[in-house]
């Protein structure tokens, strides 16, 4: 008798290293204590299912849960071994992931899971809770707007006004920019304000006191700069020009123009080595007093006046282009033809040359000299009258660049006002400006949130739990890929040490910061071969090659959450 052979193939790739990671940073007991299930759920626990809905994601860059359920139906010999317990297709249904954002849109319990999955990372990885990174970022779709509902028309950040949003305040963790405390708000709510609860949350979060909290203008405002201070904490940021208008600029920067104050040079070392001078500035102590509830906060403050090299060089070559331009506005003005206006006196063509000014933002930059010429026109005979040659006297105006009034100007550029209570012993004026320039981590994050692979942009919810659930449950997957990228790249640097064999095309091409992104994609094309005999299952797992070897090593982790694939998996009774 001939037996019936059954082969079946599944696409493994990237899934065991992911929900291996996922497993060390516990996240799906953390989730299964604190947000417990109805009676009735059956099946994969709500953690397990979690897990494997981010693996999904992170492997496929996907958060629709219409493509969960066939993307498991696909691989449950390889979910089931790597979650060592069965897994059905129907764990991962709508109706099941469903679930999942409804439980994680519990705002207690939310922000009980996230304290305590901070504690435990902080000390598996192990981490220092030092500096502390916010920004927020908006998600924008077509969806309907209601009074008291998530999504808001508001500003911004997609370039979308006219699409409602969902607001997301994002606190990150230096140096590797992982989330500890995530904000969802509705999409019309200002910055300002979210700030402080950020800040709260961290705090309560990470248990720690004594951070330095880094933000744009918007978390300058007096009232969080008097929190901060108050709690113990320090902060960083830049002031806004309302905060520090041009008169107020000018007297910061007046000893420093009388060479009453000796600027210190701002260098950093670019990617070959070389130390470049990136910014010169100074620093100022102000007393600052405050009210915070029932209490009068006093405190001390540190002003940087820092001047940017490469705002400042930017701002000159704008300016040149802005006199270029509006010169030669103002010379066309003269000209004269076919569909050019001509001006009848000096006062119409002054108030045309000082809209051209005015368009172009250069107002005192340039002298403008108005008077009336003679211009001898000839005249063609026309029937009876003959050809004659008339004078006419018309307005013109001669431009030139006032040379002085540019270089005042120019002397102006590229300076920014930052304030910290951070003690000069801890945050050196250098210190604080290469910190602040390092504000790129968060916004990467923000960056991954939205785009490839997490994918919340376009999202495809409209429900405003369901939306709140999917962010946070994104924001999981990006302490995923943070904690593994920080993995890799801190032992790098240990051994001192780079990473070769990860680009494709070019084997002999190497890393020692490879991302995130660019390890999970050199897992690509594994894949199980089952063969099923009436009695017997054969599996077969395409052999790992040395460079996914060396990132499992880098990360901690054995070969064997690969091979281990090929061991017949049995329900644990």
């Amino acid at each position: 008798m001939t037996e019936e052979l059954t082969i079946r193939s599944e696409r493994v790739d990237d899934v065991p290293f992911l929900m291996a990671h996922v497993k060390r940073m516990e996240i799906p007991r953390l989730l299964d204590e604190h947000f417990p299930t109805h009676g009735n759920w059956e099946g994969l626990s709500l953690g397990w299912v979690a897990a494997g809905w981010l693996s999904h994601i992170l492997s496929r860059g996907d958060h629709r849960m219409n493509h969960v359920q066939q993307w498991a139906e696909k691989r449950l010999d390889t979910l089931s071994g790597c979650m060592e317990r069965s897994v059905r297709a129907l764990d991962f249904s709508d109706d099941c992931l469903s679930l999942v954002l409804r439980a994680l849109s519990d705002d207690e319990r939310w922000e009980a899971f996230e304290r305590e999955l901070n504690g435990h990372l902080l000390r598996v990885y192990p981490l220092k809770a030092g500096r502390v990174r916010i920004d927020t970022t908006t998600c924008s779709g077509y969806w309907d707007v209601t009074s008291d509902g998530l999504f808001q028309f508001g500003f911004s950040k997609d370039h979308r006004p006219d699409l409602p949003q969902a607001k997301v305040m994002l606190s990150t963790l230096d140096p590797l920019g992982m989330p500890v405390a995530t904000d969802v708000v509705s999409g019309n709510r200002a910055d300002d304000p979210l700030y402080i609860p950020a800040i709260q949350r961290v705090r309560e979060g990470l248990q720690a006191q004594g951070l330095l909290y880094i933000g744009d203008a918007k978390m300058s405002a007096v009232g969080t700069r008097a929190f901060v201070a108050a709690q113990g904490d320090f902060y960083l940021s830049p002031l806004t020009r309302v905060q520090v208008p041009e008169e107020k600029l000018d007297r910061y920067l007046e000893p420093v123009w009388e060479g009453e104050r000796a600027l210190t040079s701002i260098r950093h070392a670019n990617a070959a080595g070389e130390r470049k001078l990136i910014a010169k500035g100074y620093e100022r102590e102000d007393a600052m007093e405050e009210e915070v509830g029932e209490e009068t906060v006093e405190w001390t403050e540190r002003r940087l006046v820092i001047r940017s090299v490469r705002q400042a060089r930017a701002a000159e070559t704008r300016l040149q282009e802005k006199l270029k331009e509006a010169r030669a506005a103002l010379e066309a003005l003269n000209e004269r033809g076919r569909g050019k206006r001509r001006y009848e006196s000096v006062a119409e063509l002054r108030q045309a040359a000082e809209d051209v000014v005015e368009a172009h933002g250069v107002e005192g930059l340039l002298d403008m000299d108005f008077h009336v010429m003679s211009h001898r026109r000839r005249v063609r005979h026309y029937g009876d009258r003959p050809t004659r040659i008339v004078v006419e006297k018309e307005p013109h105006l001669a431009v030139e660049v006032n040379e002085a009034a540019v270089k005042e100007a120019l002397r102006r550029k590229g300076w920014r006002v930052y304030v910290t209570n951070a003690p000069a012993s801890e945050l050196s004026l250098s210190e604080a400006v290469l910190a602040y320039r390092n504000q790129y981590i968060v916004e990467r994050g923000c960056g991954r949130l939205k785009g490839r692979p997490l994918s919340l942009r376009p999202m495809y919810l409209e429900r405003d739990d369901h939306a709140t659930g999917l962010i946070r449950m994104l924001t999981i997957g990006l302490r995923v890929l943070t904690l593994l990228e920080f993995t890799v790249r801190q032992r790098l640097a240990r051994e001192g040490t780079e990473l070769a064999g990860v680009y494709a095309g070019n084997p002999k091409r190497s890393t020692a910061r490879p991302s995130a992104e660019l390890l999970l994609e050199a897992f690509n094309d594994i894949t199980l071969v089952l063969i099923r005999e009436r009695e017997r299952t054969l599996r077969h797992l395409t052999p790992l090659s040395e460079p996914q070897k060396r990132i499992l090593n880098l990360s901690g982790f054995s070969p064997r959450i690969y091979t281990r694939l090929c061991v017949q998996f049995s329900k644990p009774p």
